[in-house]
């Protein structure tokens, strides 16, 4: 059976066979990216709040569900920066 990922969207659905070692490397490559840039790649919450889906309110208290952890404390720094 061949593992990989199935995605689906507005032009059609493509499977793209993936390898324990490209997971790793893609894996790294993100790690790299949020470390280099201080920001965190596809962060749903921060995007719904700068195209304005979300308020600042609804971030916040999405946060501080998850404010032990790492994600949940981006989160709220991210609510002391201006927006955009």
């Amino acid at each position: 059976m061949m593992k990989g990922i199935l995605l689906a969207g507005g032009s059609g659905t493509r499977f793209y066979p993936v390898t324990h070692e490209a997971m790793l490397q893609a894996s790294t490559f993100i790690q790299a990216i949020e470390e280099r840039q201080g920001l965190k790649v596809a962060c749903l919450e921060e995007i719904a709040l700068r195209m304005g889906y979300i308020t600042a309110d609804d971030v916040r208290r999405l946060a501080e569900a998850m404010a032990k952890s790492v994600y949940g404390q981006y989160l709220l720094d991210l609510l002391d920066q201006p927006l955009p």
